[in-house]
């Protein structure tokens, strides 16, 4: 993975390797308090030993079978009550890439997964500062299960099982970065209306009835993201609107 050279401007020029690491994450951190890394810096690992997942969870990756990086991001042009569009750039530019492989059945979930059907094969961290009431910097965590096959935790698959066969990291990786490029690109010229209404249109469960959890069971419909990223749902005829720790996909 040392070795990857990319097509793009600026998302992932500057390539930062590590062999192993807890997290890409902290790595890109770090870097971000001691100087300013070129917009598109990112932070590669075969091996993440601490990866993290939004709610807290972990996220374990068997080595050199899987894709972890992170990615450094200065998007002081978006208003901060439009911050949850980073979460849906960057999750078109994962569905953009990988239907090249496993064609249609990908879909996002809220706020940040990434389902292929109804398996996980993907993950999104987004951690924002905020400074002048504005976005100083992003740093956006990926995590694609791609080669691993074994010891993948319970609803989870990954493009080898699916596909059947071994993917070339270093290729995937260079598709993806030149996708996540252009929808940034996007997000620059203030799509906000194209991005979301692709969003949507590759939503997990997206105008379906299904049982949610708030603690007590419900059914509802998903209806879309309101301007804060929670998730809309409608039911028994009344819309509310959910932050991450207070719904449970169910059934």
């Amino acid at each position: 993975m040392h070795k990857i050279s990319t097509d793009t401007l600026f998302i992932g020029r500057k390539l930062i390797y590590v062999p192993i690491c807890h997290s890409t994450n902290d790595i890109a951190l770090d870097l971000l308090h001691q100087k300013t890394p070129e917009e598109g810096t990112t932070v590669i690992t075969d091996h993440q030993t601490a990866g993290r997942g939004q709610r807290g969870n972990s996220w374990y990756s068997e080595p050199s079978k899987n894709l972890m990086f992170s990615l450094i991001l200065y998007p002081k042009f978006l208003p901060l009550q439009q911050q949850y569009f980073l979460n849906i750039f960057i999750s078109l530019a994962i569905c953009d890439t990988l239907s090249q492989w496993i064609g249609s059945g990908l879909k996002i979930k809220w706020p940040n997964d990434i389902y292929f059907l109804d398996r996980k094969i993907g993950g999104i961290l987004t951690e924002n500062s905020i400074k002048n009431n504005a976005l100083e910097y992003s740093i956006i965590g990926i995590g694609l299960n791609i080669n691993q096959t074994n010891g993948l935790p319970e609803g989870a698959s990954s493009l080898g099982n699916i596909t059947g066969s071994e993917l070339n990291l270093s290729e995937l990786f260079n598709n993806l970065v030149v996708h996540i490029e252009k929808r940034y690109l996007e997000l620059r010229a203030q799509k906000f209306d194209h991005l979301r209404a692709q969003y949507l249109n590759n939503l997990y469960w997206y105008q379906e009835e299904h049982v949610f959890s708030n603690g007590n069971y419900f059914k509802g419909i998903i209806l879309g993201v309101d301007s804060g990223g929670r998730l809309m749902i409608e039911t028994q005829g009344t819309v509310k609107s959910f932050d991450i720790k207070e719904i449970k996909f169910i059934n």
